[in-house]
């Protein structure tokens, strides 16, 4: 007798995964960001993950958004102020879930500009969290501008392992859209034999 996952055991154990790729990525990246200590410019899977479990499950990436700051706080040995900027900051790329009342899922999977125009929206509105988080923190105008500068591999990082994910069946998709895609097919399967 198999026993199946309920849609909350299977989204539990979804996000959990995504969570430990998103750890383990920026560990890595932290690693080998020490052999280049004079670059301005940094790297993170934050926006790539986040854009990821938002097109699965929606506003659970805030999860992974706020997890993705955590993680490079803690690595980069931060101050409070550079939690609050990063957490706080990060959750802004939420507001990517607009592009969703613009474009339904489905049609943003499937097309590859719409999916490339969303993952930049995530990763910009993420940087422009950070950067008025700072602002209402003290920093300067022009500090904060750098959270744009610094990060821009990140977008591009963003940009690109979306679009590559995007190919990939079932990994960027709506998961309930997926389950029932793929209870559909495993019907028509066993009907036909």
């Amino acid at each position: 007798m198999k026993r199946q996952l309920s849609l909350r055991q299977y989204r539990e154990i979804d996000l959990t995964a995504f969570a430990i790729m998103l750890l383990i990525s920026e560990v890595f990246i932290r690693m080998a960001i020490r052999w280049f200590p004079n670059e301005i410019y940094t790297v993170s899977v934050a926006g790539a993950v986040t854009a990821i479990v938002m097109m699965r499950w929606s506003g659970y990436a805030g999860i992974h958004a706020a997890l993705a700051g955590l993680i490079y706080c803690f690595l980069s040995h931060g101050t409070g102020k550079q939690y609050l900027i990063y957490v706080v900051g990060n959750l802004l790329s939420l507001a990517a879930l607009l592009v969703f009342k613009v474009w339904d899922k489905e049609t943003v999977r499937k097309d590859s500009t719409r999916t490339v125009i969303f993952a930049v929206c995530v990763q910009v509105f993420m940087q422009v969290g950070r950067g008025l988080v700072a602002l209402v923190l003290g920093s300067s105008p022009m500090s904060c501008l750098g959270f744009l500068t610094t990060d821009a591999l990140s977008g591009v990082f963003t940009v690109v392992v979306v679009w590559i994910a995007r190919r990939l069946d079932g990994i960027f998709e709506d998961q309930k859209h997926y389950l029932l895609r793929i209870h559909t097919k495993g019907e028509e399967k066993g009907g036909s034999q």
